[in-house]
């Protein structure tokens, strides 16, 4: 009898450490009528007899807990998946390469409690996945402790930022007035580096840095109608003198600009566009009319007479009508090499006629010749890409 008892006592015990075991460290959900793992049933003295009071200690330490405190769960072994919760006072090194988002590492969490509790269910625990869940329920008054320091911390941060703005403000209406009256960005500039070197936070030094970009780009679009109207002065009127002393003069002014401007080149271009002029017609044009000339040019081309039209309005490029003498070379270009098309063409219809592979050779020579001619006197014409393709099929008829 006293064996049966005996084994009676191991088999209960055995059984008992198996359940344990099943439920892993999940705390054992209560049974009901039962206080969870962890709580107490006390008798009150001032409770009736058979009255039994309930202290959920578990309850009370997850409300007294600070943030710090709260458990992690182990995210790595419950979903896979790595989450750090950076604490504020860790080093500012490991701040700056990892920032928690609450709205997304809290849904996360919660996502891996929910995963975690399915796995608990799938393992045939259901009693463990209850206990979890009810831990993860009563993390809601911690909740209202974070909300309350949140609200702290901002209430904080907006006065010591209301304060600072007023500190900041005369700098912030100068740089506002500047920007208004497109002041030159140098200025501008200047003052918004003032303003940063406050250290004013980083809200109004972004602001500060995007008022000097706009700063830069308000001068940048002046300085570029500048520098185009001193590049005609050399390109389209030949006064090379004026358009030099006013390059150098905007090389001063726009000196920040000069690597997006290219102004060191543009007096190298005035200085090469003066050596290439003539200064004999130079004086000529002081003492005769450019206007006269361009007409008679104009006349030249109209009958045929490139090569005198092509010597006056070389001589008109160093006159004040350079833009115009421009504009009238391209119109003699096109002409002359229209004209030298038009005898490719014919000089082509008649090596498609010839039966002779001799004489028609010899015509496909003759018919390359013009488009040559057009090429060599006028490099950039307007047509240069056609007369390319009607040469390289001339060469491709001759090889045949």
């Amino acid at each position: 009898m006293r064996m049966k008892f005996l084994t009676k006592s191991i088999l209960m015990a055995t059984a008992s450490f198996a359940l344990a075991a099943c439920a892993g460290n999940a705390p054992r959900p209560a049974t009901e009528g039962e206080a969870p793992a962890g709580d107490t049933v006390t008798t009150a003295p001032e409770a009736q007899q058979g009255e039994a009071v309930f202290v959920s200690t578990s309850l009370d330490n997850y409300r007294l807990a600070t943030p710090e405190k709260t458990p992690q769960f182990n995210t790595a072994k419950d979903s896979g998946t790595a989450s750090t919760v950076t604490n504020p006072q860790q080093s500012t090194t490991q701040e700056s390469t990892r920032v928690v988002d609450p709205y997304t590492a809290f849904p996360e969490l919660a996502e891996q409690v929910f995963a975690h509790t399915n796995e608990l269910i799938k393992a045939g625990m259901p009693d463990s996945a209850t206990a979890y869940l009810q831990r993860f329920r009563i993390i809601k008054p911690l909740w209202a402790t974070w909300e309350t320091r949140t609200d702290s911390i901002l209430f904080a941060l907006g006065k010591e930022r209301a304060d600072r703005a007023k500190a900041f403000e005369p700098l912030v209406l100068e740089i506002q007035n500047m920007n208004r009256a497109q002041a030159a960005y140098s200025m501008v500039a200047s003052t918004a580096d003032s303003l940063i070197a406050l250290t004013p936070g980083d809200s109004l030094t972004a602001w500060a840095n995007a008022q000097k970009q706009t700063a830069y780009n308000n001068t940048l679009a002046k300085a570029k109608k500048e520098y185009a109207e001193i590049k005609s002065l050399a390109d389209d009127k030949a006064q090379f003198a004026e358009a030099k002393k006013k390059a150098n003069e905007f090389l001063l002014r726009y000196r920040d600009f000069d690597e997006v401007l290219h102004i060191q080149e543009l007096i190298a271009h005035i200085e090469e566009l003066a050596q290439a002029t003539d200064a004999e017609a130079v004086k000529f044009w002081e003492k005769n009319d450019p206007a006269q000339a361009l007409a008679k040019a104009d006349e030249l081309i109209k009958a045929g007479k490139y090569g005198e039209a092509k010597k006056l309005l070389v001589k008109l490029k160093a006159s004040k009508l350079r833009k115009e003498a421009n504009e009238k070379y391209k119109v003699l270009a096109d002409s002359f090499c229209n004209e030298q098309r038009k005898a490719t063409s014919q000089l082509f219809a008649k090596a498609q006629k010839q039966k002779d592979d001799a004489k028609k050779k010899e015509l496909l020579k003759q018919a390359i010749a013009p488009l040559d001619k057009c090429l060599s006197e006028y490099p950039e014409n307007s047509q240069k890409q056609k007369v390319v393709e009607n040469r390289q099929f001339l060469e491709k008829e001759l090889a045949k």
